[in-house]
C-alpha cells in the first residue's frame, strides 16, 4: 500500500463522493464505489446476514458484474480508523480490474489515506 496524496482525479473524486454518500445514507461502517470500464459507477455498503457476509468493496464489484461490466477502472472505500479493508477487497479489485486499477482508501472526512494497486 502506498501513501496517497491529496490529489485524486475528478473521476476518482466522484467515487469517493458516492462511497461517502452511501455510507452515510445507510448508516454503515463502510461505503465503497467502483467505476467500470465504460464509466458507469456502483456504490454499496457491507452486507451482514447470518448466512452472508460481503464487504462494501465486494458488494460494489458484485453490482458491477451483475450489471454486465467486464472490468474496473478504479475503486474507492470509505471507512473509519478500523477500516474493514482486507486482502480479499484488494484481491477482488485486482482480479476484476487488473493490477493497474487503483483502490483508494479514504477516511470518513474524505481525506485520502492510501492508494493500493497491484
Amino acid at each position: 500500500m502506498s501513501e496517497g496524496s491529496d490529489a485524486l482525479s475528478d473521476e476518482d473524486s466522484k467515487l469517493v463522493t458516492l462511497a461517502r454518500a452511501v455510507r452515510a445514507r445507510n448508516g454503515a461502517a463502510a461505503g465503497a464505489a467502483v467505476r467500470d470500464e465504460t464509466g458507469r459507477t456502483y456504490a454499496a455498503t457491507p452486507v451482514t446476514l447470518p448466512s452472508l457476509r460481503v464487504s462494501a468493496v465486494q458488494a460494489a464489484v458484485v453490482m458491477a458484474i451483475a450489471s454486465g461490466a467486464t472490468g474496473l477502472e478504479a475503486a474507492a472505500v470509505v471507512a473509519g480508523d478500523d477500516g474493514p479493508l482486507g486482502e480479499t477487497d484488494r484481491a477482488v479489485v485486482r482480479e476484476f480490474g487488473g493490477p493497474a486499477a487503483p483502490l483508494h482508501v479514504v477516511g470518513p472526512d474524505g481525506a485520502l489515506r492510501a492508494t493500493v494497486t497491484g
